[in-house]
């Protein structure tokens, strides 16, 4: 990935739109904008974009369903949802259709920033040259996949960055407000229940060997056990 990452835009609040655009410039990164769900389509399949920012609600075509005819032609960029929807519902059906990421409206730019190099990968360490054991799998989180004997499994970056946190302390408690000030920024609710969602996926990654599970310990955090 080049140093300077690119960010497709598709919000239709011209103001907001223009304010993102200004501040994510500033801070470095390539910004292209689309103010409609079919125009940020056309703009991924003409360019390679590091991450894909949408708000939900668009004219011609909104974030979901966006998200939806990326991952159907096989487009694998993390997608992080801008939204005013809170609500449990609206966060399952954005991860379902592909989504990576929510941050609510009103959000603070700063932690839009946070995310945005989370998701191009950035919050894995350039250094981080080391492969993990996890009973049967194998973990390389600089490529992002999983691997059981024939079959390898390419996580979500928000996926990886959940699991590396698990086994650089494997056997030990992971608190979930470290792991959210972490990844997140912010250890809010809302940000809790998409922690909430990435643990539930990477169980159901980990499912073929029994002997492997992520332990919930209520109210403090997790433990990855194999």
């Amino acid at each position: 990935m080049a140093d300077k990452i690119r960010i497709l835009l598709a919000e239709d609040e011209r103001m907001l739109s223009e304010i993102l655009y200004d501040t994510l410039a500033d801070r470095g990164f390539e910004v292209v904008a689309a103010y409609d769900g079919e125009e940020a389509l056309e703009r991924v399949r003409t360019a390679p974009f590091d991450v894909i920012v949408t708000d939900v609600m668009m004219p011609r075509m909104d974030g979901f369903t966006l998200a939806k005819q990326l991952r159907k032609a096989g487009y694998q960029t993390p997608i992080l949802f801008l939204t005013a929807r809170s609500a449990t519902e609206d966060v399952v059906k954005g991860f379902e259709v592909g989504g990576n990421d929510f941050l609510k409206k009103p959000f603070a730019l700063d932690e839009l920033i946070v995310r945005l190099r989370a998701l191009a990968g950035r919050m894995l360490s350039r250094e981080e040259t080391q492969s993990y054991q996890i009973g049967r799998y194998t973990f390389d989180p600089r490529h992002n996949s999983l691997s059981l004997d024939e079959e390898q499994i390419i996580l979500a970056a928000r996926e990886t960055a959940v699991l590396l946190h698990l086994c650089r302390q494997m056997g030990e408690t992971v608190e979930a407000a470290t792991l959210l000030r972490d990844l997140w920024g912010d250890d809010n609710f809302f940000n809790l229940r998409s922690l909430n969602v990435y643990i539930s996926r990477l169980r159901r990654h980990l499912a073929a060997d029994p002997q492997v599970e992520i332990v919930s310990l209520r109210g403090v955090g997790y433990c990855l056990r194999d």
